[in-house]
């Protein structure tokens, strides 16, 4: 299984956090559960970090069976769809970057 993530690098506008939060779930999440191939899509909010750390205000990451999955979801409509609406979200409500990161999962139960 691999994963793709996307960090949101930055900082959400003053007294905007909820807004951005809420236009995420209700805008973006029903757009990432209709990429081709997902088999689980995670939204992370920050809640808090090291002193000195980087603010990541949303990690999003999607899991794939394989490269081929996640290629297929790249170029698919609901992946250009979002696209254009986290484009709409960032000006209305982030300043920063988006960078992508790709990981294959290693699993160890406890």
């Amino acid at each position: 299984m691999i994963t793709r993530y996307a960090l949101f690098e930055g900082q959400v506008h003053d007294g905007q956090t909820q807004a951005f939060r809420d236009a995420v779930l209700e805008r973006l999440v029903p757009l990432w559960k209709q990429f081709p191939g997902a088999l689980e899509v995670r939204v992370m909010f920050s809640e808090e970090r090291d002193e000195g750390a980087p603010e990541f205000p949303l990690i999003l990451a999607i899991s794939y069976a394989d490269r081929a999955a996640m290629d297929s979801a790249l170029s698919s409509p609901a992946r250009s769809q979002s696209r254009d609406v986290t484009g709409e979200i960032v000006a209305e409500f982030f300043d920063g970057r988006i960078h992508h990161h790709v990981t294959e999962a290693n699993l160890f139960s406890v």
